[in-house]
């Protein structure tokens, strides 16, 4: 399994022969309901869009996770499976095939399966997806939920290979967590007995602005993960990936899934 870490929620993940563009941010700024004096990202350079992608998945329908600048500059033939409210942005920008899945509903690609399962809270009506996808020829198996949420049926998936699961904690007074980062990865580690945890939710190259930049109060970062990890006498490793650099992780094998 490879992956290509391309800064704050995005990830080029092969698994399975498959190359998967998760919630991708690659071009353009990054600004909630137009609104850039309360919030802005932006990427120091322009970067080339990934080639030969044969699927993009989306978790959440909110503009850093279905960036509609970055999905209109994609080929909308590509494929994409996405929460239903990314689904109905993907669609809004005329993607040609594009699935919704309900928590507990599961999309195949080739070898590869993909779960959804219930993730981040957008209010009382509304919980977006986490996903598991698995290898089903080599076993390998990969869990990712861009704010550390996740409910407790998630235990009956484990053992699962690699998290990729923020680490930082980003809280914002009065209204509380909007990530949860260690406890929430701790938590993951604990249940699901991963080999690698993969930051995400970071920033690495791009640079924040706003007015809500100034409220946001972080905590935690991966050194402090690992040793929480090790005082609980688990083995996973955290990972520093850097922007861009692919990495090619060498996990010891599973059985493979029973068709």
């Amino acid at each position: 399994m490879d992956v290509i870490w391309l800064d704050s929620n995005s990830w080029l993940l092969t698994l399975g022969g498959q190359r998967i563009l998760v919630d991708p941010w690659l071009v353009g700024e990054l600004v909630f309901g137009q609104q850039s004096w309360l919030f802005k990202g932006e990427h120091p350079q322009t970067r080339p869009l990934p080639e030969t992608i044969d699927l993009i998945l989306l978790s959440q329908g909110i503009e850093d996770h279905a960036h509609p600048p970055t999905l209109a500059a994609l080929d909308r033939s590509i494929p994409v499976v996405g929460s239903p409210s990314a689904a109905k942005v993907a669609e809004k920008l005329g993607y040609s095939q594009v699935t919704a899945l309900n928590h507990g509903e599961t999309f195949t690609l080739a070898e590869v399966t993909i779960k959804a399962v219930p993730g981040t809270p957008m209010g009382p009506l509304l919980v977006e997806n986490g996903y598991i996808l698995r290898d089903r020829s080599t076993g390998t198996s990969v869990f990712y939920e861009p704010h550390g949420f996740h409910q407790a049926e998630l235990r009956q998936e484990g053992p699962i290979d690699v998290l990729i699961t923020p680490v930082v904690d980003l809280a914002l007074p009065l209204v509380g967590p909007i990530i949860r980062g260690q406890k929430g990865a701790l938590e993951l580690v604990e249940w699901l007995q991963p080999q690698v945890v993969l930051p995400t939710a970071d920033a690495g190259a791009v640079t924040y602005s706003g007015v809500l930049v100034n409220w946001l109060k972080a905590i935690g970062n991966p050194q402090s993960l690992q040793d929480a990890i090790a005082q609980k006498g688990l083995t996973a490793q955290v990972l520093s990936p850097e922007v861009g650099q692919p990495i090619a992780l060498n996990l010891a094998p599973r059985q493979p899934a029973v068709a």
